[in-house]
């Protein structure tokens, strides 16, 4: 089956679903097509709105969860069509699994992207977090007000973190409860140490309670856990580094004597 019979097809199904429109539009009916379709999407993105809300809060970007579901269902038809305008280039049944699986794969791209994102972020902050913590701690010791210090923090350190701090403390500024300012800045840093200083921030908030030497002890956890993943990389480079050198080093350095060795031998027999 070629593209020309796929698109012959998928005309076959528009068109069936115009006539299908037209005539319960006709006799009046409420039960239409295009609002099945509305319908439908809507209840297919009901149950996993909440999740898909905390994804992009942890990916860090500005879209809205609706918006988010909209660039799915455009991205479905372009990989479908991308992959109608490639099958017939393609070998053999390769086409078939070309077409059947491009809207899927195009469907569940954004999640990808939103998945990639959202790991990065997690590792900018906890490579962030001793240095944003300390800061933090020496801010409130120098008589700030907890919210005062999150904005100064954000205002004076470029990173991940330290943004996302003076972003909560704006928010609170705009009147938004504490409550939920620590949440969502709980859902948009996705690393470990996070729902510990959301912790303390909320304590700091309730009951007055001094946060120093509990950011203390959170920097320095942040640091050990710094330090145990970079023990963790260098123990993971360690066999790396042992088959770089047995399956290419050591090779190149018996060619090199096989090269220098091979004209004297040759010389010697003539």
């Amino acid at each position: 089956m070629n593209a020309a019979a796929w698109l012959a097809g998928l005309a076959g199904v528009c068109g069936a679903a115009g006539f299908v429109d037209l005539a319960a539009a006709r006799r009046g009916s409420r039960w239409e097509a295009g609002r099945l379709a509305r319908t439908f999407l809507r209840r297919a993105a009901r149950p996993a709105s909440g999740d898909l809300a905390a994804r992009v809060d942890a990916a860090g970007i500005g879209a809205s969860p609706a918006e988010l579901m909209a660039a799915k269902l455009v991205a479905a038809p372009v990989a479908a069509l991308t992959a109608l305008a490639l099958a017939p280039e393609a070998p053999g049944r390769l086409p078939i699994a070309l077409v059947l699986t491009a809207p899927a794969a195009g469907f569940w791209l954004p999640d990808l992207w939103l998945r990639a994102r959202a790991r990065g972020r997690a590792r900018e902050i906890e490579r962030e977090q001793p240095e944003v913590l300390d800061l933090l701690r020496v801010a409130i010791g120098a008589g700030l007000s907890p919210w005062r210090a999150l904005a100064e923090v954000g205002r004076r350190h470029p990173g991940t973190l330290a943004g996302e701090l003076g972003a909560a403390a704006r928010r609170v500024g705009l009147g938004v409860p504490a409550v939920a300012a620590l949440a969502r800045l709980e859902r948009r840093c996705p690393a470990a140490g996070t729902h510990a200083l959301v912790a303390i921030l909320a304590r700091a908030d309730q009951f007055g309670a001094p946060p120093g030497r509990a950011l203390a002890a959170v920097a320095d956890e942040a640091r050990a856990r710094r330090a145990r993943a970079a023990a963790e990389r260098a123990a993971r480079a360690g066999p790396k580094i042992q088959l770089v050198v047995a399956l290419l080093l050591v090779p190149s350095v018996l060619l090199l004597v096989a090269a220098a060795l091979i004209p004297a031998l040759t010389g010697a027999r003539l």
